[in-house]
């Protein structure tokens, strides 16, 4: 028999070391996106003046995605996707083996948790992909998988244990799950502002005629207002998703404590996301708080996302202490 205690690490393993290669393609996209960049406008700088496409000026272009560029098609983009999903292959590969070892879901602890987290992120990246292009982001979300992945395995990583009383229940597949869903939207929500907020700073040195507006591929990429549009819109879905995570949550503490809410560590947290994405949503819908502030605000939310993850999980105690660490 295959000892499944083994093979399931060593899949891990390699589904990072090819997310790593994914990495680096992205990072090599980007590299050629600079390059696009630099050509497109050397060859409208060589244009005469007026000769623009339909008439318009070469300068015509500015802010947001130039023309050019953004036809090009970027195989490094396709090879790095391409990758993504085979390594995203080999990381399914892993937590169904460890649920199989397990004799359970395998999220039932912080490395268990970080395992379905980053696959549910890389899942949701992809499936987004077939509907919007979003392959710019490529870099920054396998970075993320890969960090996240990587910390988990070599910090937090256990042996398979049998379930504590409080975490045999339905709950546990729907609870977490659904919290870790949330969670990969939040990620994708995340990534789109701190995108925003460099095609932002980009934008407005161009208004203001400066000639060093930061990274060159910028110049491909959406607007700032369309990147927080996208933002926005991931935003409220992982919303839905944690709302629905603190009313399950809830009924879960009923059956295992016998109270709905007992202001522990991970519960208030819990709600200070909430809160915090509460507001975010509220603020840009109904009060039109938009722009850098509101991409700030993103942002706070998804770090205190990670922070409830692994700070509240390891260093606080509580009800819901099942990192699985000693």
């Amino acid at each position: 028999m295959f000892d499944l205690s083994v093979i399931s690490p060593i899949l891990l393993w390699t589904a990072i070391a090819i997310y790593a290669a994914s990495f680096v393609a992205f990072a090599v996209d980007l590299a050629h996106r600079s390059q696009a960049t630099a050509d497109a406008k050397t060859e409208r700088a060589a244009e005469p003046v007026g000769a623009g496409v339909g008439g318009r000026s070469a300068s015509s272009s500015t802010i947001g995605v130039t023309d050019e560029p953004a036809q090009r098609r970027f195989v490094m983009a396709r090879i790095g996707t391409s990758l993504m999903t085979l390594a995203w292959v080999f990381h399914l590969a892993a937590t169904v083996t460890r649920g199989i070892d397990a004799g359970r879901v395998p999220w039932a602890n912080l490395y268990e948790f970080a395992m379905l987290g980053t696959l549910l992120i890389v899942a949701v990246f992809l499936v987004v992909l077939t509907r919007i292009d979003l392959r710019y982001l490529g870099t920054f979300i396998t970075g993320l998988v890969v960090i996240l992945l990587g910390l988990s395995t070599t910090n937090f990583y256990v042996e398979v244990t049998p379930l504590m009383d409080p975490l045999k229940s339905i709950w546990l597949i729907i609870h977490v799950f659904v919290a870790s869903l949330g969670t990969a939207f939040f990620a994708l929500s995340f990534a789109l502002s701190v995108t925003q907020l460099m095609q932002s700073r980009r934008e407005r040195l161009l208004r203001e005629g400066s000639t060093k507006t930061g990274p060159r591929f910028l110049s491909t990429f959406p607007s700032a207002e369309r990147l927080e549009s996208l933002s926005y819109r991931f935003a409220i879905i992982g919303f839905i998703l944690w709302t629905f995570t603190l009313i399950a949550g809830s009924i879960w503490a009923y059956y295992a404590w016998s109270r709905y809410w007992g202001f522990d560590v991970k519960e208030t947290w819990t709600f200070v996301i909430w809160v915090i994405y509460a507001g975010y949503i509220h603020a840009r819908a109904t009060r039109g708080w938009r722009g850098n502030p509101s991409a700030w605000l993103s942002i706070v939310g998804f770090a205190a996302v990670m922070f409830n993850f692994t700070i509240v999980n390891v260093f606080f105690k509580g009800l819901h202490a099942y990192s699985g660490l000693s």
